[in-house]
């Protein structure tokens, strides 16, 4: 079976699982809407059309053949092009994927997802390879015959291999070469990921970075997707998970911490996005360990 022969949509796990894979065909306008990061490991595979991808605190222009690997917990979202039509898979790796690998194997397998650059931009013969292992994965994800679950996670390592080794045997990239708003954003995002804790208001990072407000917000959703007020809020409940989860800070010592001007603006902010409370995601945060 090859991929133009698979249904349309394709589900395998979920994200409160180990593996989570989601293969669409796409006709049509399709932006992501939702705030997007997650504690899983991401491989975004591109198959047909074109996408723009915004992660960390850059945009990249993805083309068919294309990889972008997201790191854990790292903020990203893709939108469209002047082509609307696309074919893309994702795959997710929760940590607990790689429980069964010695530490050393697990390291490597990581290794992609630490890297400076995320995008992978593959020749032909490689195109070839990943497409055959995707395929094949794809079509026993379709067909559910015996040991089909075997036969994707043996696919999934070595996809995350022939990664791993891509990585250490590239050379440094060269930068990619940004536009003058393209870089103005990036500033500005970097500002913001460097100052999150402190008070950020448009008309202050306007004057700042010699932009007009009005312009800053545009040229901002056009470069990232996000709009200039979501894009803090999730920088900074995605810190305030962390902190839910790895300290006994008080909610209110989270939220002052975090740069929130109120406890009832965190609260709002925090369950619009994670769709809990502070109190309630902390409490099922300490049930899973």
């Amino acid at each position: 079976m090859t991929v133009q022969s698979l249904p349309d949509m394709l589900r395998f796990g979920s994200i409160n699982e180990t593996l989570w894979i989601e293969f669409d065909r796409r006709i049509g306008h399709h932006s992501m809407n939702n705030t997007h990061y997650h504690k899983s490991y991401e491989i975004y595979y591109l198959f047909r059309g074109e996408r723009k991808f915004f992660i960390r605190d850059s945009v990249y222009h993805v083309h068919p053949g294309d990889m972008v690997l997201v790191d854990s917990n790292a903020v990203h979202k893709t939108s469209e092009l002047s082509e609307p039509n696309h074919e893309r898979v994702v795959l997710h790796f929760a940590q607990s994927y790689f429980a069964e690998l010695s530490p050393e194997d697990t390291d490597l397998l990581l290794t992609p997802f630490a890297d400076v650059h995320p995008l992978i931009r593959l020749n032909l013969k490689e195109r070839m390879y990943v497409e055959e292992l995707l395929g094949s994965l794809l079509s026993e994800l379709s067909e559910c015959p015996p040991g089909y679950q075997l036969h994707i996670r043996n696919m999934m390592i070595e996809l995350l291999l022939f990664t791993a080794r891509r990585t250490l045997k590239r050379k440094a990239l060269p930068d990619i070469e940004l536009t003058s708003v393209q870089r103005k954003v990036t500033d500005i995002i970097r500002h913001i990921n460097l100052h999150y804790r402190e008070p950020l208001h448009l008309d202050i990072l306007a004057k700042q970075f010699f932009i007009s407000k009005g312009h800053l917000c545009r040229v901002f959703k056009e470069v990232t997707g996000f709009g200039f007020a979501q894009y803090i809020n999730i920088t900074r409940v995605k810190e305030a998970e962390h902190l839910l989860r790895e300290t006994d800070w008080s909610v209110t010592q989270v939220s002052e911490h975090c740069g929130f001007e109120n406890f009832s603006h965190f609260g709002k902010v925090f369950k619009n996005l994670s769709g809990l409370s502070p109190r309630a995601y902390r409490k099922l945060e300490y049930s899973r360990k």
